[in-house]
């Protein structure tokens, strides 16, 4: 099979499209033949060698795919052969292949297009395990999302606008912002010349926020917490900034606040079947009625990884982009 590789740690020119050993199949796991895989962050981290896949992945790059069933491991029951589904990885999935174990993949519904849906695991997976089952955000609650326009972004908009509650975004210019205002997002702040914690009190009688789903890190932690309900949760999946978080742990005590941080990609496998499970129980219904859909920003060649990643960290994307062997 072919799988874009990084020869050495650096730019997107380290990217490169080699021919690699198919990938053995376990008991309970499934061969998908990929339509495309999703491209996230971490990706791009990876490349430049400050994330490797964990021990027992695949040493390339992709947190998620989307295709077709090829083959089934001998114990396996939940996909048959020909079965549309997406799937979460730990790595791998910038491959024509990736073999996942059968608990973290789900169907694809008739109303989402198979490339379009390899947008879907890692920000569901993602947004749905912070937002509603750490944070518990309600109906009725105020959401506040930094970076609204990316994949986490529009996908945790229309997750809460599904749930009731109300959105208040971050982003850095009125094209963003315009999209997510399509999404249902109410509440609409520019960051490069607006203050968004006097804007989200503002929009919300002096309330604050209940819930801020954070990828920016350490240079809005105090900024987050000013801004912040009292018995609000600060849910911070990203350090997109690079700094230090430095803030007054009283402001947070005198809001009864928590200033909580995760990750996804190292979280052991019965955490992450949980989450799946969730999803297919809690949010499939909505993709199955198109009440939800996958923003795509733009479709990638393999060949075109690196400008794939160009455009990721120019952060000149709005929603998520898919790489298409």
């Amino acid at each position: 099979m072919r799988a874009i590789l990084v020869t050495s740690p650096g730019g997107p020119e380290a990217l490169s499209l080699e021919t690699v050993a198919d990938l053995p199949v376990g008991p309970r796991d499934i061969r998908i033949l990929v339509a495309a895989a999703g491209v996230n962050r971490a990706d791009v981290a990876q490349r430049q060698g400050s994330y490797p896949s964990p021990a027992g992945a695949p040493q390339w790059p992709g947190l998620e795919v989307s295709g077709t069933v090829t083959e089934v491991g001998a114990e396996a029951t939940l996909f048959a052969i020909g079965d549309r589904v997406c799937a979460l990885l730990p790595g791998g999935g910038y491959a024509t292949e990736a073999v996942v174990h059968e608990e973290l993949a789900l169907p694809v519904p008739d109303a989402v297009d198979l490339v379009d849906a390899a947008a879907l695991p890692e920000a569901l997976a993602t947004v749905w395990s912070n937002v509603f089952l750490s944070a518990g955000l309600a109906a009725g609650e105020t959401l506040l999302v930094h970076g609204g326009g990316s994949g986490i972004g529009t996908t945790a908009i229309q997750l809460a606008r599904l749930a009731g509650a109300r959105v208040a975004v971050t982003a850095g210019s009125a094209e963003k912002l315009a999209v997510c205002a399509s999404l249902g997002a109410e509440i609409l702040i520019n960051y490069r010349d607006q203050d968004f914690v006097a804007e989200i009190k503002a929009a919300t009688d002096g309330h604050g926020a209940d819930v801020i789903l954070d990828i920016l890190g350490g240079s809005y932690a105090a900024r987050n917490v000013a801004a912040l309900a009292v018995d609000g949760r600060i849910m911070v999946i990203g350090n997109q900034s690079g700094e230090d978080a430095v803030f007054n742990p009283f402001h947070l005590m005198q809001k009864r606040g928590r200033y909580w941080g995760t990750t996804l990609r190292a979280r052991p496998f019965a955490e992450k079947a949980a989450i799946m499970r969730a999803l297919r129980a809690d949010v499939w219904p909505w993709l199955e009625t198109a009440s939800l859909r996958p923003v795509i920003d733009s479709r990638f060649s393999f060949a075109e990884a690196a400008a794939a990643h160009r455009r990721m960290e120019a952060s000149a994307h709005v929603g998520k982009i898919v790489l298409v062997p």
